[in-house]
């Protein structure tokens, strides 16, 4: 191995995913310039450093000195230093302070900030609360590089260290040396993996008890994030087995004792040829709940006036304006009577009519209604539709996100005589098991969703487990309305749904648009060409629509040419050409950007999923502010990772949200993702206009792929037997 020591010039790639670098790097003695490549996180140009690695010859591209770790060296020169405070690395500190402190401090400036930074005051434009911001910035970076040292020297990927810092701060090292595996715990995903390499790095034994403990754990964990509620026996024993080489007598000792304190639950399955269920406590605590609670409403009679059909068809009428059809009088006459009931139909069908229907009968009868939905932009579109307020479901149950939380439960339960939750297909089961938990006995609670759509992010299958185990009334909406017949949007929606190709040519009379497209591309890069043409172009000068705000791509993955990582970047490029930017690790923003929140963030009232518009960056601060509909939330460098451009977003991530143009991209190389509730939920997200690019194999394999991942959940039985 051969060490180099220098000063990053220039970073000319970044994969912001694995932190793999291709940086132009100036050694020291001789002087001259190379060209480094590895795996380096949380460098900057101007930075010193010494690389150690060995020298390749790349084909292409001649000698690169290819790195296998680094340490970060601060710089001595006056324009080292420069080159260094001006990188950003330090909060606080822009181009125009950093030329302010060296003219003061000249060449002992690093010197000043790291032991007398109370002279940090002596520079015009810093006040005690930016020195004090300057030395805290200070201080973290030093210790991020120390973390970083820390994971090297145990063969972790530099790449956990913003994790590592975010879960434990100054603590991280003195945490991963004493107890390594509570980041299996506190770190979802990759937390045991990296607490295992550190582990096995320092003399671990394979078949330690805590190992396998943990290892168990991890893999439960898993199974919940791939949206079980449980992982059968005989899997995890397999995993267990082909992924971490654990003996199984060992592996089953270990579930015993978890089984016997009560960390996990081992629950033995009707038939006796069927593997145990394997459940994390939390996890089984909600299934459980959920369905007791659910039976415990539904015992409960719910005694309301009797109307007749002509009488109750009367009321909306002069309530809402609208005459309901035979069907939705009634769904609306029978969920009267009910405590718990679903309402269910694809597009077209009157759901959203039914529910103002159902909130202005309740409402006439002086009945208290609240409306609820999984997510802010579900709850806004659902406010929209009835004209009244209505909340996030986490909102509604008051969840205080300093303890995890919440407010309402059965014993301080929800305040309202019906509620009503749409998008339900969305919830998960430890959401609704908080939600039913805080449902009033006497309240009548009514869920409506497609359960053709996706289903939650969360574990389970909620709702369609609901329906499947017939414990609770379900009122199908069938009937498409004549003015839904007459869009080609809905028409194929519902061909799709049943598993029929439908007419990908556009229906175009005269000087009449279109509403669905189905444009044939070969290849990601024609696919991607043609998705910038109708961002920039053809849409908003035929259609007359906004490239930022009424334009939505949907995508099915985010790797690959046509996956949201790469269309980002090229949207970007093409639809903002604002030279204003922050750029960091893996990311590059600008003002006027489309971005979204990726999770729930109530000191902010920002949501996972929320799409807003860049507003302001301030270059010295590195802070960024975004406009989400006339609300700013306002992001330090820190929280940038709640972040992401928005010109593309997965299938997954628009569930619940309506745009007046969607573009799909369908190509094969999404094959792993290629489901008909995929496809069906794309197209339905789409208001005025659906365009389709990519290929009709693609768009077949979608439509008959109609065997969506199995999902193990125990709620269907436990609802048939509670």
């Amino acid at each position: 191995m051969i060490t180099i020591e220098g000063h990053l010039e220039r970073i000319t790639y970044t994969n912001e995913e694995n932190h793999y670098t291709i940086a132009r790097f100036k050694t020291g003695h001789p002087s001259s310039q190379i060209t480094v490549v590895g795996y380096m996180a949380g460098i900057r140009p101007g930075q010193g450093l010494k690389v150690t690695g060995s020298w390749e010859n790349h084909p292409k591209y001649g000698p690169q000195f290819k790195t296998s770790s680094y340490e970060v060296t601060l710089p001595e020169t006056i324009d080292g230093i420069r080159k260094y405070l001006e990188s950003g690395l330090i909060k606080g500190i822009g181009p125009i302070m950093a030329s302010r402190l060296i003219a003061h401090f000249k060449s002992k400036t690093l010197e000043i900030i790291e032991k007398t930074p109370r002279r940090l005051t002596e520079v015009a434009g810093i006040g005690n609360a930016k020195a004090a911001l300057i030395t805290a910035s200070w201080k973290k970076h030093h210790y991020i590089n120390a973390l970083m040292d820390y994971l090297q020297s145990h063969g972790v990927k530099i790449s956990y260290g913003a994790k590592i810092l975010k879960a434990y701060g100054e603590e991280a090292i003195h945490i991963m040396e004493t107890h390594p595996f509570r980041l299996a715990e506190d770190i979802p995903g990759v937390g045991f993996l990296i607490a295992d390499t550190i582990s096995q790095s320092r003399g671990m034994p394979a078949n330690d008890p805590n190992r396998i403990k943990a290892c168990i754990r991890h893999l439960i964990q898993q199974s919940a994030r791939d949206g079980h509620t449980f992982l059968p026996e005989n899997l995890l024993l397999q995993y267990c087995a082909d992924t971490f080489r654990l003996d199984l007598d060992d592996v089953q000792k270990a579930l015993h004792t978890l089984g016997v304190s009560n960390d996990v639950v081992l629950v033995q399955p009707d038939d006796p040829n069927e593997p145990r269920a394997i459940y994390s406590k939390d996890m089984h605590l909600a299934e459980t709940g959920l369905a007791k609670r659910l039976k415990a409403l539904l015992s409960v009679p719910a005694a309301l006036p009797e109307m007749d059909p002509e009488q109750l068809s009367h009321n909306v009428l002069k309530k809402i304006a609208i005459k309901l059809s035979p069907e939705q009088l009634h769904a609306l006459e029978s969920i009267l009577t009910r405590r718990v009931a679903i309402l269910t139909g694809g597009p077209g069908t009157g759901k959203t009519t039914l529910i103002r229907a159902i909130n202005a009968t309740f409402e006439a009868l002086g009945k208290k209604v609240v409306l609820a939905a999984p997510t802010g932009r579900a709850a806004r579109r659902l406010s929209e539709i009835v004209n009244k307020e209505a909340k996030t479901i986490h909102r509604l149950l008051g969840y205080n996100f300093r303890d995890d939380s919440f407010e309402k439960n059965p014993g301080n339960p929800i305040d309202a005589d019906t509620i009503i939750v749409d998008e339900a297909s969305m919830v998960d089961t430890v959401l609704m098991y908080h939600l039913i938990k805080a449902v009033p006995l006497t309240s009548i609670l009514i869920l409506v969703g497609d359960v053709f759509q996706l289903p939650s992010v969360g574990p389970g299958n909620v709702l369609k487990d609901i329906i499947a185990s017939e414990t609770v009334p379900v009122f199908y909406l069938t009937t498409i309305f004549r003015q839904a017949r007459e869009s080609p949007i809905i028409i194929n929606a519902h061909m799709i749904r049943e598993g029929e190709f439908p007419d990908l040519n556009p229906r175009e009379s005269g000087e009449e648009l279109s509403e669905f497209y189905f444009i044939e591309k070969h290849t990601p890069e024609a696919v991607v060409a043609t998705i910038v043409k109708l961002c920039s172009r053809s849409i908003p000068d035929r259609f007359y629509l906004d490239s930022m705000k009424e334009i939505q791509v949907l995508t099915p993955m985010h790797k690959g040419e046509v996956g949201t990582l790469n269309l980002n970047k090229v949207l970007q490029q093409v639809l903002n050409k604002n030279p204003t930017r922050l750029k960091g690790l893996g990311y590059v923003y600008k003002i006027g950007d489309k971005v979204m929140h990726l999770k729930n963030n109530y000191q902010k009232d920002v949501f996972n999923g929320d799409i807003g518009i860049v507003d302001a960056i301030d270059e010295e601060t590195r802070e960024v502010a975004v406009d989400y509909d006339g609300r700013t939330a306002i992001y330090e460098p820190e929280e940038m990772d709640e972040l992401s451009l928005a010109y593309a977003i997965s299938i997954h991530k628009s569930q619940g949200s309506e745009y007046p143009a969607v573009v799909v991209p369908l190509m094969t190389q999404h094959y792993a993702l290629l489901q008909r509730n995929l496809l069906y939920t794309a197209i339905t997200r789409g208001k005025n206009l659906v365009v389709l690019v990519g290929t009709k194999k693609a768009f077949a394999i979608a439509l008959n792929n109609d065997k969506p991942r199995n999902r193990f959940s125990g709620l269907d039985q436990k609802l048939r037997k509670a």
